[in-house]
């Protein structure tokens, strides 16, 4: 059987034309950018680079579905309507290889992300950047290529083994580095996990060095990548593989050395007064990135994060995930008094989060990274790399919680060791980013079993469960592929 073209070639709006002087027989319509000419002026050029964002703000990856999916593989949520479209199968960890609106949607739109990316990239080299100039061409690249960056490492996330199984010796995935514009031959084998996250880092460290520093709005500096982004995310990519002394080099360049802690270059990073903020004013300088919505462009049925864990009575929501009482909110040192906990509503008996208000189309932007994260992160990385109950990784600790909870100080004498502290930072993870798409992420980079929930044993790092099967789509386009 002919192989079809498992990847969509070219950004939204271009179009590619074959044949000898077709153009004298179809002229090309003028709603639409051929391919010969997309590169052409700096406002095609833009159009892709926002082509770009805008596939990984597709619910199906950043703008929803992700974060949910990652929330889920934790034991904080309880599903309560069994529904295989909205992520029983992920919460009960038994997605199959053509599970449609998880295993197939993630990989089909991550890889449609990279493309992309992919595409861009080429014809800046071909063409675009002769049109912009050097200095906004290596801008718009590492846009394209901290896209690229974060499709890759979502994917490792769910459908391959943990940096820590075999220091990134185990499969990955396809690392598809050159664009596909047409069919062919798309047979790939998996990279090692460790040479998908060196091409990540690699991705991320260009990012850096040639992102803008800031943008000229609020709203820029949270949904548009600038130096400060791009860092973030390497702390976060480095605590997946466990390079704490890395985690902390690059920490250290947006996180100050004592409280209060803010970013001393670029955008002014830095913790809100009250968090109860961040999910009304979306473009404060806590959040580093997120994925935007309006009522014109919202996330679609059955993929927001507000129609997933608000009921009918908070906003209109499906109620498809309560707060398992046994979760997190059952932690005793999460104070009644915090403020966390008005983030928590009681509706028909049961608890939901309530970070995602907006009523129908729930168009609530979606979290991808916040300035704590990388505060904890720092925290973390700094404890299990001296093996110390460090007094800077306390007072990070210390400016988190005491952000919400005034009453609560952290001191050395409160943890017996190392490890103690550590656990303590998890803790602070899993309550302040509740609802917000780390807690998967958390378990699995740690080794740590996945959680058992009503009607659900745990799953054991050792299981097949642990991870997500290959996609069924490029099983059987990609030969080369193997499954997990």
């Amino acid at each position: 059987m002919k192989k079809k073209l498992l990847y969509a070639a070219i950004a939204i709006g271009v179009i590619h034309l074959a044949g000898c002087k077709k153009e004298d027989l179809e002229p090309v319509p003028t709603n639409v950018v051929s391919d010969l000419s997309a590169f052409d002026s700096e406002v095609r050029i833009v159009g892709q680079v926002n082509a770009i964002y805008a596939t990984i703000k597709n619910a199906g990856m950043y703008g929803g579905r992700y974060q949910i999916f990652n929330d889920i593989r934790g034991g904080d949520f309880q599903n309560d309507r069994t529904n295989v479209v909205t992520g029983f199968d992920v919460w009960n960890y038994t997605p199959s290889n053509s599970s449609g609106n998880s295993v197939l949607a993630v990989w089909a739109r991550a890889y449609y992300a990279i493309n992309l990316a992919n595409v861009f990239l080429a014809g800046m080299d071909s063409k675009g950047a002769s049109v912009v100039g050097d200095a906004k061409a290596n801008n718009f690249r590492a846009e394209a290529r901290f896209v690229r960056a974060m499709s890759y490492y979502a994917l490792l996330q769910l459908y391959a083994r943990p940096f820590w199984d075999g220091n990134g010796s185990k499969p990955g995935v396809p690392l598809r580095l050159t664009p596909n514009t047409g069919s062919g031959n798309y047979d790939l084998a998996r990279s090692t996990v460790a040479e998908v996250y060196t091409q990540i880092l690699a991705d991320l460290d260009y990012a850096e060095q040639n992102l803008p520093t800031n943008y000229t709005t609020a709203a820029l500096n949270t949904t548009r990548a600038h130096k400060n982004t791009a860092i973030a995310f390497k702390t976060r990519v480095y605590l997946a593989m466990q390079r704490y002394s890395d985690v902390i080099t690059e920490a250290n360049k947006i996180v100050s050395a004592a409280a209060p802690f803010t970013a001393p270059s670029g955008v002014a990073h830095a913790l809100q007064a009250n968090v109860a903020t961040l999910y009304t004013n979306y473009t404060t300088t806590e959040s580093i990135l997120s994925m935007p919505f309006s009522d014109v462009e919202a996330p679609g049925t059955q993929n927001q994060l507000g129609y997933y864990y608000g009921s009918a009575a908070m906003n209109g929501g499906n109620g498809e995930y309560s707060l398992l009482s046994t979760g997190i909110i059952s932690n005793t040192g999460w104070k009644e008094t915090d403020a966390r906990r008005g983030l928590i509503v009681t509706s028909g008996g049961k608890q939901y989060l309530n970070k995602y208000p907006k009523a129908a189309p729930f168009t609530d932007w979606a979290p991808v990274i916040r300035y704590p994260e990388v505060l904890l992160s720092l925290a973390e990385a700094i404890t299990r790399s001296t093996n110390t109950v460090d007094a800077r990784a306390i007072a990070l600790l210390n400016a988190v919680r005491q952000r919400s909870d005034a009453t609560t100080t952290f001191v050395a004498g409160d943890f017996a060791s190392s490890e103690d502290l550590a656990n303590a930072i998890l803790t602070e993870r899993r309550i302040e980013f509740l609802g917000e798409g780390l807690a998967g992420q958390d378990l699995t980079r740690l080794g740590l079993a996945l959680p058992a929930k009503p009607g659900v044993s745990a799953v054991q790092p050792t299981q097949q469960e642990y991870i997500w099967p290959i996609s069924s789509t490029e099983l059987l386009l990609n030969s080369l592929c193997e499954d997990n």
